[in-house]
């Protein structure tokens, strides 16, 4: 005898990842067939999809929730509009309540006795709806010691308890309400109708199967109900608004209202308490659920993370993440994910979008999820309604480079507290959207150079607003690891030169730090490049920071000035610029710069950005790997400016040719004076034994300033022997005159 089960698969098309209303519908019939009819049932996500694994065929499961399925018992006694008291505002739900519980319907049996239960709490408790912060924490201490069963995790999904205040997580609005709505009342209702009256028995294949068309009715949230006039006949009521956040616009049925609340019930929440004093110290703790942060999003903003009420603005209700997988779950391992929906950046919790996305692709691999849905309660239409708005898809995939983010998280979270801050000025305020914005982009998308780079010129944006002393309780940009390298690295010149820029120091210790950091000339900041100068609540006005942000080349003719300056007012007749081992500029991209074929503003932003950089890490192979595809060509910029970087150099070329640095080169060139500069390079060069065939050489105001620009970009002994072999071709192996 063959007892092998048949085993079916239902696509259910009426179930999709948007709006909220069919994903939490598809969590629902998983929910239920599993626990009230088959318990190995499978269901994942297929094609914008859900599918159904059952021993159930499509008559059974259709039979299922037409004839058997017991609903879970749901009330709101605590809130508007529950249906418990008397009042004209709790008519409607009131006349709602009371068509379920006069039902005899075997099936609505767990139901009655639950709104029993409920009823004689409140008669306990004197018959009044709570008033007070006190009388509310009192009715849900009594109803989790009494309810059990289904109303046990309904209270679980609705409310979270943390003895002096009792939180409603964002999925069900404020505690089962959504302004002056209620949906528990909805939910009443459409038990009244589909299962009590059987009115909706026709459309319950569209809402599995084929989702919801023109054809099919649509619900505006009405029922019938017992006339007290007149016994014999049923009177309408209607319940506006029932499916309020989980469907912004358009109708669903009374079907899909309720398994979309069967599958609210998934989402067990409590609340994670916080150490610090800030507006969310103590986090409702729902599943997958993070604090407000308009980020990420092609509409989102600041305001969506606050609350307006009275004109004032009160933080937000954040947003929620529901996850989407491919492989088949049963309800059980799918209710464990729920329950262990929490995500984890070391051994912090993730409180922000941004830390969700660093630590989702770990979560996801783990736990089989292939995708995100993004969803935001945010304030739409009037300043009372709230929906789940869908804010995009993210993909769980693997980034090699998401740790270099841990560099910037504590950064971040303090720059989006200034940016927050009453008076706040708008440029800060949009300048760490831009900053989060990019962040974001490279977590959750393909982390491309490109983006990495995105990232660090947005957090340079925000180090020029510290220079006008904004922000500046968030401090400069953090220490960099040396990841960042490989990260951004596009094999092009303007990257190749921000190295070396941003390197730049007046030397190396053995273990590779940097002493006296070219960064000192960008911001006015202590002995080691950490922490910005403060005094009396203001930058120090320090006389070593030349770079404005504002001309690239006369930033960069500014800091090869006062290295000049700075090494001739200590009796050193050298310029002091030297680049980390590997990253020195070569002289074929300096001849790029030197044509005008490079993007010099970016060079100069991204070479602010790396001075950053921890230049004491040992490069990652993959990073040398970048480094090292560096084209091998023979270009080089022409003669004299050859000569004027030979005058110009940190050390000897080799032991015993030393060639005496002179200022006034650089201030001849940034007054657009070329001959001048190269006649007095000429004489120090040939003074020193290395006779140039040219005597001086012509050049307009620009390209005079394009040379003193490059002189601050440092090259190696080997790049300064190879110009002296440009310059004089016997010079090595003879005796010098």
């Amino acid at each position: 005898m063959n007892t092998r089960t048949s085993l079916h698969v239902h696509h259910l098309n009426g179930c999709a990842p948007r709006p909220l209303a069919l994903y939490l519908k598809a969590i629902g019939i998983l929910r239920l067939v599993g626990e009230q009819a088959d318990r190995h049932a499978r269901g994942w996500w297929q094609d914008e999809h859900f599918c159904l694994l059952t021993k159930l065929d499509r008559q059974a499961l259709e039979r299922f929730f037409l004839e058997e399925y017991a609903p879970t018992p749901i009330f709101n006694p605590w809130g508007g509009r529950s249906g418990f008291y008397d009042g004209s505002s709790e008519k409607n739900s009131r006349v709602a309540l009371v068509a379920v519980e006069d039902s005899d319907l075997p099936r609505l049996s767990d139901f009655r006795h639950t709104i029993s239960k409920v009823r004689q709490l409140i008669e306990t408790l004197g018959d009044v709806k709570p008033d007070s912060d006190e009388a509310k924490r009192k009715l849900v201490r009594h109803l989790r010691q009494e309810i059990r069963d289904g109303g046990s995790k309904w209270l679980a999904t609705v409310l979270a308890d943390l003895g002096d205040e009792v939180y409603g997580p964002p999925i069900l609005g404020t505690g089962g309400n959504e302004g002056s709505g209620s949906y528990t009342a909805a939910y009443f209702a459409a038990i009244r109708e589909c299962i009590v009256l059987r009115s909706w028995d026709d459309v319950l294949p569209a809402t599995l199967f084929s989702g919801n068309d023109e054809t099919t009715r649509s619900w505006d949230g009405s029922f019938f109900a017992r006339n007290p006039k007149n016994p014999k006949k049923l009177k309408k009521e209607v319940v506006r608004g029932p499916f309020r956040q989980f469907l912004p616009e358009g109708n669903l049925t009374p079907w899909d209202l309720i398994l979309t609340f069967e599958g609210t019930c998934a989402f067990r929440s409590g609340v994670a308490k916080r150490s610090t004093a800030e507006a969310h110290d103590r986090l409702v703790s729902s599943p997958f659920y993070f604090a407000p942060h308009g980020v990420g999003g092609l509409t989102s903003c600041d305001s969506d993370e606050f609350v307006i009420n009275k004109g004032r603005r009160q933080p937000g209700r954040g947003e929620q993440w529901f996850p989407l997988w491919h492989s088949p779950v049963t309800c059980r391992e799918m209710e464990a994910l729920f329950c262990e929906g929490r995500c984890s950046v070391g051994r912090k919790q993730a409180r922000k979008p941004i830390d969700a996305a660093r630590a989702i692709g770990r979560l996801g691999l783990n736990r089989g999820i292939t995708d995100f849905v993004r969803y935001g309660y945010l304030q739409r239409n009037n300043l009372a309604t709230h929906f789940a708005v869908p804010l995009g898809r993210i993909r769980v995939q693997q980034h090699s480079n998401a740790h270099l983010v841990d560099d910037l998280a504590a950064w971040l979270d303090r720059l989006q507290k200034e940016a927050r801050r009453k008076h706040a000025p708008a440029r800060l305020v949009h300048a760490e959207r831009r900053l989060a914005d990019a962040v974001f982009a490279v977590l959750t998308h393909d982390d491309t150079p490109q983006r990495w780079q995105a990232v660090l010129e947005a957090a340079v944006e925000i180090e020029m607003l510290q220079r006008g002393e904004t922000a500046l309780g968030a401090g400069p940009l953090p220490r960099l690891q040396a990841g960042w390298v490989a990260a951004l690295h596009d094999n092009s010149p303007e990257v190749r030169l921000a190295l070396a820029l941003g390197s730049a120091a007046a030397g190396f210790t053995k273990d590779a730090r940097p002493v006296d950091p070219v960064r000192h000339h960008w911001l006015p900041l202590e002995r080691g490049a950490r922490r910005f100068q403060i005094k009396e609540k203001r930058l120090v006005d320090d006389p070593r920071v030349v770079m404005t942000g504002r001309d690239a080349l006369a930033d960069l003719a500014a800091v090869a000035a006062r290295r000049l300056l700075e090494a001739e007012a200590n009796s050193r007749r050298v310029l002091p610029l030297q680049a980390a081992r590997g990253c020195a500029a070569a002289l074929a991209d300096l001849a790029e710069l030197i044509d005008g074929h490079v993007d010099l503003t970016r060079v100069l932003t991204l070479g602010r950005a790396l001075m950053a950089l921890d230049w004491r890490q040992r490069y990652t192979q993959r990073a040398w790997e970048r480094l090292a595809k560096r084209p091998r060509c023979d270009d080089h910029p022409d003669e004299a400016w050859l000569a004027l970087r030979l005058a110009c150099l940190p050390w000897p070329i080799e032991e015993g040719l030393s060639i005496p640095a002179e200022s006034s080169i650089i201030s001849r060139l940034i007054s657009g004076d070329a001959t001048a500069a190269v006649r007095i390079a000429a004489q120090r060069l040939g003074a020193s034994g290395i006779r140039v065939p040219f005597t001086c050489a012509f050049a307009d105001a620009e390209t005079a300033r394009l040379w003193a620009a490059a002189l601050a970009f440092p090259i190696s002994h080997r790049s300064a022997r190879r110009a002296v072999e440009l310059l004089v071709f016997d010079f090595f192996g003879v005796t010098h005159a």
